[in-house]
């Protein structure tokens, strides 16, 4: 993430509404890439934080939907009537705002499902029997892309719930971010699947991602990866089945980027990760992440990236960008 500062020169952060040292209103202008000043002639918050409050992104005065253009993704909100879900609510959009930030900062094709019903994408925040047994008897959601709608529970945002599922699933590391993150490299793929050439150098690097996926997972579930795991995949669930390999390589090339571009406006990071070659920002960032996981230790913290980069996962990156600059071009053109 960028540094952001207002025009009295305080320094802004991505989630603001207000400047907490002159109190002028401000919000991201997702067309400018930067926090605005919020005047209400040319510019004016999305409706979702007048009704709502979970939205500090901006549209234009005189545009055509109420909605801010990430707003607009939105297919189903969380169920307001139950309690906590609106500061549920307020978490997942921040999330998907930091993703969106990264995916446009990227450059790549992001259409909403209702412009583009072919290839487009939505979202689906959606509540199951954990969150309400009176409402929701006999269902369960799990988080997940399908048909170019990613679906996340609820549930992720609960802070205490989360903490419980990464507990049980035995995940040194679950966050709302990674889950958007790694969703987004699902929906990638889909855009992108059919492409011979891809599809063989994925099919080399990650596997057959034609090979059955619930048959997969079971036995993931009920095996676990192999003892050796660390030495190909980024994380343990990446054993499961490739797509997820992929999706999950996906997702720590996001967090990869986006921690390199705040440690570059920290002054952190000399050089920009994003000028720097591959191999240049994989080794950029196993220098910073030992940075982050030292300071967490510091403070009585976890490791903030418990995983480590192998040569074979930094192929696996290197994929992950080769398709990203794929889809660029796709999207210039």
């Amino acid at each position: 993430m960028k540094r952001f500062h207002c025009q009295c020169g305080a320094q802004l952060f991505f989630e603001n509404q207000y400047c907490i040292k002159c109190g002028l209103d401000v919000g991201f202008d997702p067309e400018l890439m930067a926090m605005v000043p919020v005047d209400g002639k040319d510019v004016v918050y999305c409706g979702n934080w007048h009704d709502h409050g979970v939205c500090n992104w901006v549209r234009p005065r005189q545009g055509g939907h109420h909605l801010c253009v990430a707003c607009q993704f939105n297919r189903t909100i969380p169920d307001l009537s139950l309690p906590n879900n609106l500061q549920y609510w307020k978490a997942l959009e921040q999330a998907k705002k930091r993703l969106f930030f990264s995916l446009q900062r990227l450059g790549l094709p992001l259409q909403n499902g209702w412009c583009d019903p072919n290839g487009g994408l939505l979202f689906d925040f959606l509540d199951d029997e954990r969150s309400s047994p009176e409402h929701y008897a006999g269902t369960f959601v799990t988080s997940g892309f399908g048909n170019g709608v990613i679906t996340l529970n609820v549930l992720e945002a609960d802070d205490l719930a989360r903490a419980a599922m990464q507990s049980e699933m035995r995940e040194p590391y679950r966050t709302l971010l990674g889950h958007f993150r790694h969703e987004s490299g699902h929906y990638y793929w889909s855009l992108i699947s059919r492409d011979a050439e891809i599809s063989h150098v994925f099919t080399e690097l990650f596997g057959d991602p034609n090979q059955d996926y619930i048959s997969s997972l079971e036995c993931y579930y009920e095996t676990g990866p192999p003892s050796d795991w660390h030495s190909g995949y980024i994380s343990a669930y990446a054993t499961a089945h490739p797509l997820e390999d992929w999706a999950e390589t996906w997702g720590h090339y996001l967090h990869m980027l986006d921690a390199l571009e705040t440690a570059h406006a920290h002054r952190l990071l000399e050089k920009d990760g994003t000028t720097m070659k591959m191999s240049e920002r994989i080794a950029a960032w196993q220098q910073v992440s030992v940075v982050l996981n030292e300071m967490n230790r510091s403070v009585g913290g976890s490791d903030a990236y418990p995983f480590t980069i192998s040569a074979e996962i930094a192929r696996k990156l290197e994929l992950v960008d080769g398709i990203m600059g794929h889809l660029q071009k796709r999207q210039i053109g």
